[in-house]
């Protein structure tokens, strides 16, 4: 039941598309770099259809900034946490460049497909103390929509 409730909330909400997100193409006038994938629910949460909505209204938890050690760490594992569904997520660090975060793959054929494992690598990265002042986030989404959210320090600091 409750697949069919995040189906139907994900169809009545729109996305970018690829042409805001300029990701669909590699720039240079040759094949997409990222074509949609099919939109079967499966209950698994391995679609935008059923990722979307959640990341959506739990948009305020995508990153976190957290001062450990004398360091600053940024942590995306709310958005590796719903992986599966999305095809890439880029990151800009106080109007810097955008980068792309690497996501591990999913574990399709288990039980918990966009759990995190020890071998897909840590899920926040390192920086100087006190550097993050905001975070610009971009997702890009299996059926080519996108989303994005900026951050300021004081929104996203854990204590």
């Amino acid at each position: 039941m409750i697949v069919w409730i995040v189906t139907g909330i994900a169809l009545t909400m729109g996305g970018g598309g690829p042409a805001a997100y300029g990701a669909a193409s590699d720039g240079g006038g040759s094949a997409p770099r990222f074509e949609a994938e099919p939109q079967q629910p499966t209950g698994k949460f391995t679609t935008a259809t059923e990722v979307k909505p959640i990341l959506s209204v739990t948009k305020a938890n995508w990153v976190a900034v957290r001062d450990f050690n004398g360091q600053d760490l940024l942590y995306l594992t709310h958005l590796l946490s719903w992986r599966c569904g999305l095809l890439q997520v880029r990151y800009a660090i106080n109007d810097g460049p955008m980068r792309e975060w690497e996501l591990p793959p999913c574990h399709t054929g288990t039980a918990q497909p966009n759990a995190i494992r020890a071998e897909d690598g840590l899920p926040y990265e390192a920086h100087p103390p006190g550097s993050i002042a905001s975070v610009r986030v971009e997702v890009l989404y299996d059926d080519l929509s996108t989303d994005s959210a900026e951050f300021s320090r004081s929104d996203v600091l854990m204590p």
